[in-house]
């Protein structure tokens, strides 16, 4: 198959309601080749946007282009677009690479081509030791590996990642976010979905931000900090050395608090970035004790609320 020469989505007013809710209002915006990040809270109209670019609903009003095509119910369309979603679903006992497989012929690949290419992309997302294992026995970042193999097995042009990087550990993180880059750097029109700024911020080159189901601001990560002030963020670490681990976190520059919790550490830094960056470190380079790292949401609330307020 071959892809679009330019692959990209275009929205024009497009808008969604669901009786008298409306769900995505008016949005006029334009993702190209590269990574673009979706950044939104809960509510905000992301959800609805993803489906509609994918084809699962028809706008209300307004339209929505994929390659310079409309998506609803128009498989040569939606071939091209590569979806991670945010919910797991598979099938009972089937193995990884039997599934995708499975998924890759329906894409109209034969039998030998869909299983070379299901083993490839389970090869690029680091499962090649676990092909044969069923999906449903997958830890939480195994699964999300899956999931963007499959997204990815049938080469498309134009990639819808839903929370990616939601429950996985520092090395997951670091390992998805190499990806999203570089799947970008490939030429593909990558969209990342996430109501975490930090986590947007780190693989995107620009950010489309939604509110409401109206577009709130839209930018390179650089344009929109400088129209925020200095919110921090607060972190959970799911941890079995949490005195170890908080003296180490206590070092690092921009955190402010570190507290035990039942489960490990919760840390308030107003340096995001460099304190995830610092602690993939520690994992990578020193074995630190660290597993779930979750960021919680009250902080990016803060900055959305800033930003209605302007």
């Amino acid at each position: 198959m071959s892809g679009s020469a330019t692959p990209s989505v275009r929205l024009d007013r497009l808008s969604k309601w669901y009786g008298e809710v409306m769900g995505l209002n008016e949005v006029t915006a334009e993702f190209r080749p590269g990574v673009t990040g979706l950044l939104g809270p809960n509510g905000a109209g992301k959800s609805t946007l993803i489906k509609l670019i994918c084809g699962m609903l028809r706008p209300s009003l307004g339209s929505v282009f994929v390659n310079d095509e409309e998506p609803f119910n128009r498989a040569q369309v939606t071939r091209r677009i590569g979806l991670c979603p945010e919910q797991d679903a598979f099938y009972p006992k089937a193995s990884a690479w039997s599934v995708l497989t499975y998924l890759t012929r329906l894409h109209g690949f034969g039998g030998r081509d869909a299983r070379a290419i299901a083993r490839r992309a389970l090869e690029r997302v680091g499962l090649e030791n676990d092909l044969t294992r069923g999906v449903q026995a997958y830890s939480k970042g195994m699964r999300q590996r899956f999931k963007l193999a499959q997204a990815l097995a049938h080469d498309p042009d134009v990639i819808v990642l839903d929370e990616p990087l939601n429950g996985l550990d520092p090395p997951g993180r670091r390992f998805f976010g190499d990806l999203i880059r570089e799947l970008g750097a490939e030429g593909k029109c990558v969209i990342v979905s996430s109501h975490v700024l930090h986590e947007v911020e780190s693989v995107a080159r620009r950010m489309l931000v939604l509110n409401y189901g109206r577009v709130l601001a839209d930018g390179t990560p650089r344009e929109l900090r400088r129209e925020l002030p200095e919110f921090p963020l607060t972190v959970r670490i799911t941890t079995g050395a949490p005195t170890e681990l908080a003296a180490r976190v206590m070092a690092l520059e921009g955190v402010r608090r570190v507290e035990h919790t039942p489960d490990g550490l919760e840390v308030l830094t107003t340096h995001p970035k460099e304190f995830f960056d610092a602690l993939s470190e520690m994992v990578t380079n020193d074995d630190a004790d660290v597993g779930a790292v979750v960021p919680v949401d009250e902080d990016l609330e803060a900055v959305f609320r800033y930003l209605t307020k302007r």
